[in-house]
């Protein structure tokens, strides 16, 4: 690495936190909030859909969404993550972080708002319009996840990187905790203005024809945050750690940080900027990449492969979870509006006790102690937990027992959040070098979406009762509640086992934890150099 661009990177990572940070925080975590609540807002309306459009006459139960529908309506969205990921992650590192990111965030806007329209009347063609458009909504959201974590991590300062990137991340739990408010609002105003009689009491009449706007609004609010945020997105100058190491313009790279951070950064014009050494072009599907970044992209790609398995599977089908407890009635004990806020309620608990805490702790934490050891300890503690509800679950599901599950139930997600669910984002986005960073964080996040695929469609199979004659309408019988949560745990001990593949990234600079200030001589805080910076 050039003197030149290592004195302007150097600049960076002792910069004093910024207005600026700030501000790239909220810019980034806006796309967080929307990811997180398209997401899992599609769980809070899967019920309803059932009710609406696969009621059959005569039936002593609601109606349920057929095995494929509610497979790929929940899991549809996962794939256009996954394929997401990947090809906005390359896309990063080939045309810049700046130039693509404001293309994920209108893909979201509008595929948020065509989620909520219908093209056709029929149960199938209002599935397919459904699964078509989260399909691309879930593309545009993968797209969010590499580079907004590879441009905070580039614009941070090595002292509190971590809780920047974990900052971003952290508006996934206001997006989900929102999803359930929005959701709880939306479904108490109709509930109130159109009133309905409890499936057992009027089959006919328990699902009102204006609970079709319902499930419509809900996940066409997910387009407001986005659009809200888009401008301030398109401001958003290139990082200097691309501008400087990929496009090789070290000027343009001072003179942008110089306004954005107020930090003077002068560069010579006649310095010569020494190219970077042929041993540090070597591309992702080499032997020079699996040698020194392997084992590192198998364990981070791995550890969240298993984290989602579990955490997905977690938030997806918890109201299977509630209601096999009983915290939430049975559904023909309600009207369709009623089901939903039942839903609506007990995620936004969960969110709100578990979820959002567990994301700040890792915010105020892991620049304290370290990535490493909040992601072991969380992948523990989610396997002791998940032991906790899976080995005494006959006693959990007896009444005066219910409480004590929830309780239990919410500090997996606590522990989840303060551990592998926010490590596993912000590690990929510091270990790599500058030119695959985007690319090789969209790899491990696909690798997560992965797991998600695999927990929310093998979950609903999984979960269901051993006994075929309990099984929901349309599934084969399954292996249980109680062994699906053994499979988590064990999901959770995988996960802790190969933690032990990434390395601690916490007071080390970017460069450093990817190798790319060894050529040339040159170690940080070398002072020799043909221009001045002043921090």
């Amino acid at each position: 690495m050039a003197r030149e661009q290592l004195q302007v990177l150097t600049a960076l990572d002792v910069a004093k936190t910024q207005w600026y940070h700030f501000t790239a925080i909220v810019i980034a975590g806006m796309g967080f909030f929307t990811d997180a609540y398209d997401l899992f807002c599609i769980s809070l309306v899967t019920k309803l859909l059932g009710r609406i459009y696969y009621s059959v006459p005569g039936s002593p139960d609601p109606g349920v969404l057929p095995p494929n529908v509610a497979a790929a309506v929940n899991g549809v969205a996962f794939c256009g993550t996954l394929a997401g990921q990947l090809f906005f992650g390359w896309l990063g590192d080939k045309l810049g972080r700046k130039r693509v990111y404001g293309m994920t965030l209108m893909l979201m806007v509008v595929c948020s708002l065509a989620s909520g329209l219908s093209f056709g009347r029929s149960p199938s063609a209002v599935i397919a319009t459904l699964c078509f458009f989260r399909f691309w909504l879930g593309f545009g959201i993968g797209g969010d996840y590499p580079l907004s974590a590879t441009i905070m991590s580039e614009y941070a300062n090595k002292r509190t990187r971590g809780a920047f990137i974990a900052a971003v991340f952290a508006m996934q739990g206001f997006g989900i905790l929102t999803g359930g408010i929005v959701t709880l609002i939306i479904s108490a105003a109709f509930k109130s203005r159109f009133d309905a009689p409890a499936y057992s009491d009027n089959p006919a009449t328990s699902t009102v024809a204006e609970a079709d706007y319902v499930w419509r609004l809900i996940l066409m609010f997910g387009a407001i945050p986005a659009l809200l945020s888009y401008y301030w997105r398109t401001k958003m100058p290139e990082t200097a750690r691309y501008t400087a190491l990929v496009a090789k313009n070290t000027k343009q790279a001072a003179a942008d940080m110089s306004k954005v951070l107020q930090v003077e950064i002068t560069v010579d014009s006649t310095a010569d900027i020494a190219p970077t050494r042929a041993n540090h072009q070597f591309g992702l599907f080499s032997a020079q990449f699996l040698r020194r970044y392997g084992l590192h992209l198998l364990g981070t790609a791995t550890c969240w492969f298993l984290l989602d398995v579990a955490f997905y599977s977690q938030n997806l089908f918890q109201k299977d979870i509630f209601t096999a407890i009983h915290w939430i009635p049975k559904e023909r004990t309600m009207s369709a509006l009623e089901e939903v806020f039942e839903l609506a309620r007990a995620q936004t608990l969960i969110a709100l006790c578990g979820t959002v805490p567990g994301y700040w702790f890792t915010v105020a934490l892991i620049d304290v102690v370290g990535r490493f050891k909040i992601q072991l300890v969380g992948f523990l503690m989610m396997t002791a937990f998940m032991l906790g509800l899976a080995a005494p679950y006959h006693h959990w599901t007896t009444p005066g027992n219910h409480v004590g599950f929830v309780i239990m139930y919410a500090f997996t997600f606590f522990f989840a959040n303060f551990g592998p669910n926010s490590t596993t984002f912000i590690v990929p986005a510091e270990i790599f070098p500058a030119r695959l960073r985007s690319t090789c964080h969209g790899i491990s996040a696909a690798a997560g979406k992965a797991g998600a695929i695999v927990g929310s469609f093998g979950f609903l199979y999984a979960a269901q009762s051993q006994d075929k004659r309990l099984a929901d309408p349309g599934y084969p019988a399954g292996i249980g509640v109680r062994n699906s949560l053994f499979a988590l745990a064990a999901c959770n001990l995988l996960g802790f086992i190969f933690t032990f593949l990434v390395p601690e990234s916490k007071g080390k600079s970017l460069e450093e934890l990817s190798g790319e200030n060894e050529d040339d001589g040159v170690v940080e805080g070398d002072g020799n150099s043909n221009r001045t910076v002043h921090v």
